[in-house]
């Protein structure tokens, strides 16, 4: 594997084959991330990599897209059938990309946006004041009622009725709950806004029936194709056929030039896998290990964030613990347990420090763990956290880490 490299790069291959090394050692619950299958890795490293394809299919402006062509095509159909979705742009090279696009194919720079703030939940591209959604346009920002932390869809009404947006965005990267699309579509319809979701961090639960779909009633979803759909790490959009036109304008020439066909060509792969009746089975397990590691955790005297979980993922706030998120992050990454700082609603620390962690199943799942495994999961957390001073119970927890792992085999290094 990877002999050329070997020869050529060794220190390229060196740093390859130590980050696979960690995968296969560490316990990765970083919400947002995933394990491909080998098939999407073998399709994003193929000679797709090396084709012009500026444009669309049928529609190219270099000669030879013949085989291009095929795979975007199969992509497009594939996620249309998986998510029921009249219109597909596969193109965009990321999340962000795809709610870049959204934006500019039916906003003018300072119109106003309604969406979740970032200390509640939010993501980066849906307002914060140093991405290009909060220095391009008006944001409004909604966040989760301080006594329940989900979702306060009245206080969301109001500020409807207060800013007059002219788009109203529902979707997060932190927040563990459902979301009612359907209360969303009524307060859009009152205001008069173009109704938004990004749906990237339960896609794979949406695709599967597990959590309720905007597809149908919003005039847009965005979102990624990595974190719970275990595809490469890109984006696409759906749409209203009424807006097709429209946004593969601002896809390409708007806002990219080639298509990066090698990663198409993998998410053609990842969406065909997401179709197979195997995947419902692993969205699944995905919720009973979030809800079984949520549940074990609070059992510890952790507080989780709204109460639990309904989806992948959950926060959990560590200020009764006398431990930061920043904290925590670098003494569980020193056991062999990755995850990140994040705001929990309503955060007293600074962004860069937070009292809280964001975890996630989706990565675990994919080798194969289950609720026993993630009871384990629990108290190895508990045991760095409460001893995040002692170097030896540090090592100690990384070996017992370690061991544990054999028994769910990843990639072969």
């Amino acid at each position: 594997m990877f002999d050329e490299l070997r020869k050529q790069d060794p220190e390229v291959y060196e740093a390859i084959m130590n980050e696979t090394k960690r995968e296969n050692e560490n316990i990765e619950l970083i919400a947002s991330e995933n394990f491909t299958d080998s098939s999407v890795l073998e399709a994003q490293g193929s000679t797709m990599t090396n084709k012009y394809a500026e444009g669309y299919p049928g529609a190219r402006w270099y000669g030879g897209c013949e085989y291009v062509d095929v795979v975007e095509k199969l992509a497009i159909e594939r996620a249309k059938k998986l998510f029921g979705a009249e219109h597909v742009n596969v193109q965009p090279h990321s999340g962000t990309t795809a709610n870049m696009a959204v934006y500019f194919s039916v906003l003018n720079v300072g119109d106003t946006i309604l969406a979740m703030d970032l200390a509640c939940g939010g993501h980066l591209s849906h307002g914060h004041k140093h991405n290009f959604s909060g220095k391009y346009f008006n944001i409004a920002p909604y966040g989760v009622n301080r006594k329940t932390e989900m979702l306060d869809y009245d206080e969301i009404r109001q500020k409807a009725k207060e800013h007059k947006p002219k788009l109203i965005l529902a979707g997060a990267s932190a927040y563990p709950r459902t979301i009612d699309f359907n209360k969303f579509r009524e307060i859009c319809d009152e205001a008069g806004a173009i109704f938004m979701a990004d749906i990237a961090h339960i896609a794979g639960l949406v695709a599967t029936g597990l959590h309720p779909t905007p597809v149908a009633i919003a005039e847009f979803v965005t979102s990624t194709t990595h974190k719970t759909l275990r595809g490469p790490r890109s984006g696409f959009i759906m749409c209203k056929k009424e807006f097709a036109k429209g946004i593969d304008m601002a896809v390409f020439p708007g806002l990219q030039g080639g298509p990066l066909m090698h990663v198409i060509a993998a998410k053609a792969v990842a969406f065909k896998h997401a179709l197979a009746d195997s995947f419902k089975d692993y969205q699944k397990q995905i919720v009973k290990n979030a809800k079984t590691l949520a549940e074990a955790l609070q059992k510890m005297d952790y507080r989780i964030v709204s109460g639990g979980t309904d989806t992948h993922l959950m926060l959990v706030d560590l200020t009764a613990k006398g431990i930061t998120g920043k904290e925590a992050t670098t003494v569980l990454d020193k056991a062999g347990i990755t995850v990140n700082k994040n705001l929990i609603p309503f955060d007293t620390e600074k962004p860069t420090v937070t009292s809280g962690i964001r975890l996630g199943t989706p990565a675990m799942t994919t080798r194969g763990m289950k609720e026993k495994e993630m009871k384990k999961i629990a108290e190895l957390i508990d045991k760095v956290l409460m001893n995040a001073s002692d170097q030896k119970t540090v090592e100690a927890v990384k070996k017992e880490v370690k061991e544990m792992l054999k028994a769910f085999p990843l990639y072969k290094v």
